[in-house]
């Protein structure tokens, strides 16, 4: 008797890969996207007469939405009953339209609109301009979000039994690589256009349109898996009752309690980098005393380090596995980068050290999301994937918009960033004491974070 092989498209090195390289380009302009105004808050403050406590409740609207509408619980619901390729194009087309608008806000035109009139006539303290680059912020926020949600589910579905750690290592490697390109790629267009704030966001947002096509491609290439799946016999052109995804099941994933502990451990570590992020340049500006373009170039290697790690940890944990301690070791790492930012660097302002601290808070990065992400399928069963990884985004949106909103009320009240650091690495402490308890409820478990992914 024959047996027929049916190779499938993700069986092709070529393939899987090229797919990852599609959706990951999409995440890689929607990083720059994200920071592209970081670097400019000295310049965006007086072109737009903003203060600290307005640009901190600017980087806190991203995530609006996503938290206080509830938007990325329905996300994960959209992706579950929706599937990826409808979820990735929408999620795009928010990024779209959410950048438009903020484009819109900053720019010297709407400066001189009615329409901006009538927003600085309320909420004087809050500018018309900031107003409505925030209302693009949270659309933008949305789309985003969901996005990285859609991306994560894509990678477990194409790279499922394979090097799925190693692939999402690499899809943040090359998100990150935004953020490094960004650090460089704003200043320099904002002096190429006399001081302009509005040229670098317009590029950003011409990039994101880039980013839509690319998923787009990505689309046509996982419609043509489904098919081979269907026939091979592997999934089922219409699903069951019993595997459609059905509103209770959100149930299952409140009731877990390794769902928690990882939904936990992620808002307290991203709320310790994220909104870090959005001043570290003007933390470097001021502590250092240099200007903003040598500023931002300076924290553009923080993710260089991730770049090359993430990748290189995610094959350890594919092969090797030990993610639990991975989490442990990122958090210890990322308390002892904050604490010195808050008390060594004003003592000793080098160049040298700055750069040292920011490249090793990047290890920080690499070895917590690196673990982190990969075993989210190991804990949550695939139906549900979809609304866990969007309810554990969801968490971690609140912390993402309060802690921006805190660390500029904290910088105006105080004056300087040795508080907002210790509060930074604060998260961190407690982000340490989850991960440890994670490790202890999966060595109770066997849920399999210390294993490896790939099944020999």
């Amino acid at each position: 008797m024959t047996t027929t092989l049916q190779h499938k498209l993700n069986d092709s090195v070529v393939a899987r890969w090229t797919a990852l390289v599609l959706v990951a380009s999409m995440m890689f302009f929607a990083y720059m996207f994200v920071d592209v105004m970081s670097p400019l808050k000295s310049l965006v403050e007086q072109a737009r007469g903003w203060d600290s406590t307005t640009f901190g409740t600017y980087a806190a609207s991203e995530y609006f939405l996503n938290v206080f509408v509830f938007f990325l619980i329905f996300a994960g619901i959209i992706l579950d009953k929706m599937g990826i390729r409808f979820t990735g194009l929408l999620s795009a087309g928010l990024m779209v339209a959410g950048a438009s608008i903020k484009f819109v806000g900053i720019s010297e035109w709407f400066q001189a609109t009615e329409l901006c009139a009538w927003l600085d006539s309320w909420w004087t303290a809050f500018p018309g301009s900031a107003k409505m680059a925030s209302l693009g912020f949270m659309i933008f926020g949305c789309g985003c979000e969901m996005a990285g949600t859609t991306v994560s589910k894509a990678i477990a579905k194409w790279f499922q039994g394979k090097e799925m750690a190693l692939a999402m290592g690499l899809e943040m490697a090359i998100a990150r690589l935004g953020v490094f390109a960004v650090m460089w790629i704003a200043p320099m267009i904002s002096n190429r256009y006399e001081q302009s704030i509005v040229a670098p966001v317009a590029f950003c947002t011409a990039l994101l349109m880039i980013g839509m096509l690319c998923y787009t491609v990505f689309v046509f290439m996982d419609r043509k898996l489904d098919r081979q799946l269907i026939a091979a016999g592997e999934m089922k052109e219409e699903k069951s009752s019993d595997e459609e995804f059905q509103i209770r099941d959100l149930g299952r994933i409140f009731s877990s309690k390794m769902f928690w502990l990882v939904a936990l451990l992620c808002v307290l570590y991203y709320s310790a980098i994220f909104p870090f992020q959005r001043y570290a340049p003007n933390f470097l500006e001021v502590t250092l005393g240099i200007d903003a373009e040598s500023a931002a170039r300076l924290f553009s290697c923080f993710p260089v380090l991730a770049m090359i790690l993430t990748p290189l940890l995610g094959a350890l944990l594919d092969f090797r596995g030990k993610g639990a301690t991975m989490l442990m070791a990122g958090a210890v790492v990322m308390i002892a980068c904050h604490l010195s930012f808050a008390f060594v660097l004003p003592i000793f302002p080098s160049k040298w050290l700055a750069l040292l601290l920011v490249v090793t808070l990047g290890v920080s990065f690499s070895l917590v999301p690196a673990a982190l992400w990969p075993s989210v399928p190991k804990i949550i069963d695939e139906k549900v994937l979809g609304s866990a990884y969007c309810l554990i985004f969801w968490i971690q949106n609140i912390g993402l918009c309060l802690v921006p909103l805190l660390i500029g009320k904290v910088l105006d009240a105080t004056g300087g960033y040795t508080a907002p650091m210790v509060i930074f690495s604060s998260f961190g402490v407690l982000a340490f004491i989850f991960s440890f308890y994670l490790k202890i409820e999966d060595r109770k478990k066997g849920y399999g974070l210390e294993l490896p992914n790939i099944k020999k």
